[in-house]
């Protein structure tokens, strides 16, 4: 289903891929983890969404917009799970690019 792909691609792009260690105790994941919180059929396509995902700046290194972008494209793209990916869209907070 379009929604656990969409999930998916959020969580494999943020907190996804992250080895539990004894300090999970200490941190809540909860406050890295990207969101997917759109998805759309695209018109004309069976079986083709877009899904839109967001991502607290707190998972990135600030003022990185090269770490920003690797964080979220680095491991998703080699995600088998999904037939084909295709990152359409990537909006920056200006707040976080002037750090």
């Amino acid at each position: 289903p379009p929604e656990e792909a969409g999930a998916a691609v959020a969580a494999e792009s943020s907190t996804g891929t992250w080895t539990t260690v004894w300090t999970d105790g200490l941190t809540s994941l909860d406050r890295y983890k990207g969101r997917c919180y759109d998805i759309e059929p695209v018109a004309g396509e069976e079986n083709q969404y877009i899904a839109y995902v967001a991502y607290p700046l707190d998972l990135f290194e600030e003022g990185s917009v090269t770490n920003m972008f690797t964080s979220i494209v680095g491991n998703v793209f080699g995600f088998k799970a999904l037939r084909a990916l295709r990152l359409e869209d990537l909006r920056i907070p200006p707040a976080y690019s002037k750090t």
